[in-house]
Parts: C-alpha cells; sequence; structure tokens
C-alpha cells in the first residue's frame, strides 16, 4: 500500500509542476503521467542516492544547495527516459524541482509510514 501512496504523491506533485511551471509538458494520458511519477520514483529510489554520495562534499561546501541541482538533474533524466514528459530547459527544471520537493513535503506530512 504504501508504493502506491508515494507513486499517487509523485503525480500530485508532477501534476502541479507541470501546471504551474510555463516549460514542463505532461501527456493528458492518466496511465502516461502514472508511468512517469513511477519512472521518477524509480530513479529518485535508485540513482538519486548515489548521485548525492558521490557529490557530498560538494553538498557541504554549498550548504546543501547543491542537492537541489541534484533533485533538478534526476527531474531532467526522468523527463529524457520518458516519452510523456518533456521539460524546455533548465530553468524549468529548477522551477520543476522546487515545486516537486515542496509538494511531495507538503503531502507526505499527512502519510504515515
Amino acid at each position: 500500500m504504501g508504493i502506491i501512496v508515494r507513486i499517487l504523491i509523485n503525480t500530485i506533485a508532477l501534476v502541479m509542476a507541470a501546471w504551474i511551471i510555463p516549460g514542463i509538458h505532461l501527456t493528458n494520458d492518466i496511465w502516461g503521467i502514472l508511468i512517469v511519477a513511477t519512472v521518477f520514483g524509480l530513479v529518485n529510489v535508485l540513482i538519486k542516492p548515489i548521485v548525492k554520495l558521490l557529490s557530498l562534499p560538494l553538498i557541504f561546501l554549498t550548504l546543501g544547495l547543491f542537492a537541489l541541482l541534484i533533485n533538478t538533474a534526476m527531474l531532467s533524466f526522468t523527463a529524457w527516459v520518458s516519452q510523456h514528459m518533456s521539460i524546455d530547459g533548465f530553468g524549468p527544471a529548477l522551477m520543476g524541482a522546487m515545486v516537486i520537493s515542496v509538494v511531495s513535503a507538503i503531502l507526505n506530512v499527512f502519510v504515515r509510514d
């Protein structure tokens, strides 16, 4: 049940980012959006920890701001892998990463582990 809730949180966060940020485009197909949310979740679970571990000195040096660039890269990688999502450039990816982080943090408050 927990993984379904996480995918739904990712789905809501991605839809909010696509709705707020003009440069992020999602397909209108609900199954395509769920696929993008699943891919985004897998990227965050499998690839992001490795990248964060390798860039730990930069994260410390920048007082955590480099983690925002890692989130941006993970969102861009998700768009690159998925055919149901596209991002117009670095600016929309950065803003989308911030929106997704905030929406996910807010929604995770209401979910128990």
